[in-house]
């Protein structure tokens, strides 16, 4: 729920898109809170920002009906929108959303011609434990259960919970490590070679070691995207 302003919005999305004219080699996917999709929509479509795409925080799992509050990916899908994030730690742990509900969102939102970017991760807890892989292959077994074969413009975006917010990042070599375990369990469960983002405390200092070193394709980024000169600089470290 950032920025909280239309206004700042706005002023947020200027100064980024000032701040990259040249950059060529990254596609920029902005996800803000749906109420500003609209605005963000026609600044995208109708001033030749197309180093953007819109992405949304999440949708339902229905095209429509009787949900109070909630938006189709079928809405999103009118309104430019080409990614949508799914079960994003917080909606798991905040919202309580189980891998069910997250399953049923994705088989829509791939009808609907969204590209999902679903979320998975470990608390604290369970990393203290040794349970990542264990964690990491039920959710995508859960999450991804009845997809083999059919699932084309899959991200998976590794965001180990207690990393996230707390200026305490995954360790590159670590974060490797379970970068080659997805990428090998995605391809025994659903047979394709999925793409794979890093989320959690990224910044401009450790952007480039996630994707040069780690090896992913790149980052989903928190709190530092309200920072336009910090977002910029992160853009520009892995261009």
């Amino acid at each position: 729920m950032n920025p909280k302003t239309l206004a700042e919005a706005k002023q947020l999305f200027n100064s980024v898109k000032k701040g990259i004219k040249n950059i060529k080699n990254a596609e920029i996917v902005i996800c803000p809170p749906s109420i500003y999709l609209p605005v963000l929509a026609t600044f995208i479509l109708t001033k030749g920002t197309r180093k953007f795409v819109l992405g949304s925080q999440n949708c339902h799992w229905e095209t429509e009906g009787a949900f109070t509050g909630e938006i189709s990916p079928v809405m999103l899908k009118n309104l430019g929108v080409e990614y949508v994030i799914i079960g994003h730690s917080e909606r798991r742990q905040i919202l309580r959303e189980t891998d069910d509900m997250i399953n049923k969102k994705i088989k829509t939102a791939i009808k609907a011609r969204l590209k999902p970017i679903l979320c998975v991760g470990e608390t604290e807890d369970e990393r203290r434990k040794g349970e990542t892989f264990k964690v990491l292959k039920n959710q995508l077994q859960q999450d991804l259960k009845e997809y083999k074969l059919k699932i084309k413009n899959l991200i998976i975006a590794y965001e180990p919970i207690w990393a996230i917010g707390t200026g305490n990042p995954c360790l590159p070599e670590d974060a490797k490590e379970v970068l080659l375990f997805l990428r090998k369990n995605i391809r025994q469960l659903v047979k394709i070679n999925a793409k794979f983002l890093y989320g959690g405390s990224v910044n401009s200092e450790n952007a480039f070691s996630y994707i040069k070193k780690a090896g992913f394709d790149g980052l989903l980024v928190g709190g530092a995207s309200l920072k336009a000169k910090e977002f910029i600089k992160i853009i520009k470290t892995i261009n």
